[in-house]
């Protein structure tokens, strides 16, 4: 019987598919990437009398911050999808999202439906900065694993 386990995590390991561009390098030291949900699964009620019920929400929106360093290529590809979404009609940048985590495969995140909220904003200085991306997403599916 094994006492204990090994795990083992690399950053270098996560891949982020944005309506099918791959970013999985450029990656800001330190934190890169944030998902977060909107809302709680489900919402609680108390009555008066101390009567608990919940009710789902059903919301599966959320945003999604992806912190790359200014030398990243990835910044090319989703300033590429930003201007297509402005400059066309119909939600041409909206796309799919897909996360996971290669060393353990068991960390995944996708929505149908993600674009760009906003564009980073910009600083210059002596040494590498970062640029934060803001995604927005309609419909999260989220399996949090050990990784």
């Amino acid at each position: 019987m094994a006492i204990g386990g090994f795990k083992q995590y690399d950053a270098s390991q996560v891949d982020i598919v944005i309506s099918g561009i791959l970013i999985n390098s450029g990656f800001a030291s330190g934190e890169f990437l944030t998902i977060k949900q909107s809302a709680p699964d489900y919402k609680k009620y108390v009555g008066s009398d101390g009567e608990v019920a919940r009710s789902r929400t059903n919301d599966r929106s959320g945003e999604l911050e992806i912190k790359l360093a200014q030398t990243s290529s990835g910044n090319s590809f989703l300033t590429a999808l930003s201007n297509l979404d402005i400059l066309s009609k119909n939600g041409a940048g909206v796309g799919a999202m897909l996360i996971r985590d290669k060393v353990s495969g068991t960390c995944i995140y996708t929505a149908g439906k993600v674009w760009i909220a906003k564009p980073p904003d910009v600083t210059y200085d002596a040494d590498v900065t970062t640029r934060t991306w803001l995604l927005e997403f309609a419909d999260l599916t989220r399996v949090d694993a050990g990784s």
